[in-house]
C-alpha cells in the first residue's frame, strides 16, 4: 500500500492519451496462447513454471509472499518464482509489450480497465471456488463489462487514528471520540495547541475523499461522473474552513511526507490513515500510543475509502489452470490471515473477518469500514484524473472548491463517457 503519492499537474489532453500510450502493444489476448492445451473453464494448461510479479511494502511482505508461493509449489509440484518489481506499472506494461508478461501479478483497480479492455487479462473470477467469499465491494472493484476479472488479494480502509497521550493530556475521554463532523471540529480545536495541529492528513483525494464520501458524494456513482455535486462542494468547503482556521493541516504543511509521519512525530494529534500505519508506528515511532476509531459521519452518513489490488492473470500465460490454483491458495482463509499477521493487510474474504477481528481488536475500526467504503473508480485513465485532482487539492486552502470540482468533473467525463 502506498503511503503517499508523488503529485504532478497534467493537462486535460494528457488525461486522454496517457493510458492508451501505456497499454499500447500489450499482449494480444487469450487467442494468442501459443497452442497450449486448454484446461477446465477454457484456461490453458501446461508444464510451464509460473512467474509472479509483485510490488511490495517491504521485506515482510516480500518474504511472506515468497514463502506462500514456495509452499504451494512444493505441494503442487509446479515450479513458481516471485519477482519483486521496482516500478510495478512500468515493468508490467513492458512485459506485456514484449509478449512475455508474468503469469500472475499485483493489479491495481485503476489499471484494470486498460488491460481488460485490450484483452491482456483472463477474467477468471467466476471460476474461483471461493468467489462468493470476497467482499462484494471488492468484487465490484475488479469487475469490468460485467465480468469478475481477478481475485482481490487483500485490502485496506481509512480510519481516524488518535494520539492517546495528547488526547488524555487535553482532558478528552473515550466519550469524546468524534462521531460527527461537528464533533470532529470540536476535538480538533481542543487538540490544536503548543505547535500541534488537531488533525493532519495527506493533500490528496486518497484522504480528502473520505469527506466527500461522508457528505454523500464521490467521484462516480451508477456509472456517471458526479465530482461537481453539491455534496462534494460541501465536503471540500468543510475541509477548507478548517485548513484556514488551523485546526486541520496537510502533512506537507507541517513538514512531513505523509500523514503517518506527521502523526508519529506528534506534529498532529489525529490523522486519517490506513491500517498500514501500524507497521510505521511499530518500526519508527514505538513510543507513541494511539487508538483507532471509525471516521466520523458527515451529512451523508458514514464514509471512507478502500484500497486494494487483485491477482491479475495474463491472457498469454501458458499455464492458467495452475495460476488459478495458486490464486485460490493465496486467497484462502488461513493464508490471508498469515499475510495479515506478516505485513498488516486485511483479508479480502468475509470468512476471515471474525478471526482477524479477534486477533486485532484494536484495529477493528478498519474492518468495520468495509461495510460502507468507496473504492477508487476503475475507468481507464482514472489515475491521471486523480493525479490532476491532487495537484489542485494542494491549493484548496485558498482555492475555490466548486472550480476544482468542475475541473475534475470535466476530466472524469472524458473517461467515463
Amino acid at each position: 500500500m502506498t503511503r503517499h503519492s508523488t503529485r504532478a499537474a497534467l493537462g486535460a489532453g494528457a488525461l486522454l492519451v496517457t493510458a492508451s500510450l501505456t497499454l499500447a502493444g500489450c499482449g494480444s489476448g487469450f487467442d494468442d496462447d501459443g497452442g497450449n492445451d486448454a484446461g477446465s473453464g477454457g484456461l490453458t494448461s501446461s508444464d510451464d513454471a509460473l512467474t509472479i510479479l509483485i510490488g511490495t511494502s517491504g521485506d515482510a511482505e516480500t518474504a511472506a509472499v515468497e514463502d506462500a508461493v514456495a509452499a504451494w509449489s512444493e505441494e503442487s509440484g509446479i515450479e513458481a518464482s516471485v519477482q519483486v518489481a521496482n516500478d510495478l506499472p512500468q515493468q508490467l506494461s513492458q512485459g506485456f509489450a514484449a509478449g512475455d508478461p508474468p503469469d500472475l501479478f499485483y493489479l491495481a483497480t485503476e489499471a484494470l480497465a486498460g488491460y481488460a479492455g485490450n484483452g491482456s487479462l483472463v477474467p477468471y473470477g467466476d471460476q474461483l471456488k471461493n468467489k462468493d467469499d470476497f467482499y462484494p465491494s471488492l468484487v465490484e472493484n475488479f469487475t469490468f463489462d460485467g465480468d469478475f476479472y481477478c481475485a482481490p488479494k487483500d485490502f485496506s480502509t481509512l480510519a481516524l487514528v488518535i494520539n492517546k497521550g495528547l488526547w488524555d493530556a487535553a482532558g478528552l475521554t473515550d466519550d469524546d471520540i468524534p462521531t460527527t463532523w461537528d464533533e470532529l471540529a470540536t476535538v480538533a480545536q481542543t487538540l490544536t495547541k503548543d505547535g500541534v495541529v488537531g488533525l493532519g492528513f495527506g493533500p490528496e483525494y486518497q484522504r480528502v475523499g473520505t469527506f466527500m464520501a461522508q457528505a454523500g458524494g464521490g467521484l462516480v456513482k451508477d456509472g456517471e461522473a458526479v465530482a461537481d455535486s453539491q455534496e462534494n462542494v460541501d465536503a471540500l468547503t468543510y475541509v477548507q474552513d478548517h485548513l484556514v482556521d488551523g485546526t486541520f493541516a496537510y502533512s506537507s504543511d507541517v513538514g512531513a511526507g505523509w500523514g503517518g509521519e506527521a502523526f508519529g512525530k506528534q506534529l498532529t494529534a489525529m490523522t486519517i490513515e490506513g491500517n498500514w500505519i501500524t507497521g510505521a508506528m511499530t518500526n519508527d515511532f514505538p513510543d507513541v500510543q494511539y487508538v483507532v476509531a471509525e471516521l466520523p459521519e458527515g451529512p451523508g452518513g458514514k464514509g471512507t475509502l478502500q484500497f486494494t489490488n487483485c491477482w491479475g492473470m495474463a491472457a498469454d500465460s501458458p499455464n492458467q489452470q495452475a495460476a488459478l490454483d495458486l490464486v485460490e491458495y493465496l486467497t484462502s482463509t488461513d493464508q490471508q490471515l498469515a499475510f495479515s499477521q506478516a505485513f498488516g493487510v486485511m483479508p479480502s474474504i468475509e470468512s476471515a473477518a471474525e478471526q482477524w477481528t479477534s486477533d486485532n481488536p484494536e484495529l477493528a475500526a478498519f474492518l468495520a469500514g468495509a461495510d460502507y467504503a468507496q473504492g477508487i473508480p476503475t475507468f481507464d485513465g482514472t489515475a491521471d484524473v486523480i493525479t490532476d485532482f491532487n495537484a489542485q487539492l494542494e491549493g484548496l486552502k485558498t482555492g475555490d472548491p466548486q472550480e476544482i470540482l468542475d475541473s475534475v468533473q470535466s476530466n472524469l467525463e472524458a473517461i467515463v463517457g
